[in-house]
């Protein structure tokens, strides 16, 4: 039987947000100097905003308000995965550098996606 998490920290979800956060960030820092307070500020909001909304709704201690984050958190990941997609076909980075970020966007999907309906079902 698992046992329920203490906080947010202890979520393999939301570490895993950290870990593309800290991607993105290092992604964007070679993208033009132009779009500094464009694209690349977009990016980095909707990548820290992933564990941000994790860790916010499990702190309300309420499941309703943890499933409403983690919504807000599903919404981020598919901003982020746009921007992504964007910046390549803008040829600010291209897919051999985005492998990774790429495929933690599509584990969190699944991931969050997950973590809804179990809470959903739990009621």
């Amino acid at each position: 039987m698992k046992t329920k998490p203490q906080n947010y920290k202890d979520l393999v979800v939301w570490q895993k947000g950290i870990a593309l956060a800290k991607i993105i960030y290092r992604l964007t820092h070679s993208f033009p100097s132009a779009e500094k307070f464009g694209v690349v500020a977009q990016m980095r909001r909707a990548a820290v905003s992933i564990s941000s909304n994790l860790a916010e709704g499990q702190a309300r201690h309420t499941t309703g308000e943890f499933i409403q984050f983690i919504s807000h958190a599903e919404g981020s990941v598919a901003e982020l995965d746009t921007q992504l997609i964007l910046s390549c076909e803008l040829s600010f980075c291209d897919r051999s550098n985005t492998a990774a970020a790429f495929e933690l966007i599509e584990e969190l999907r699944r991931m969050l996606n997950v973590l809804r309906r179990t809470l959903v079902a739990r009621g």
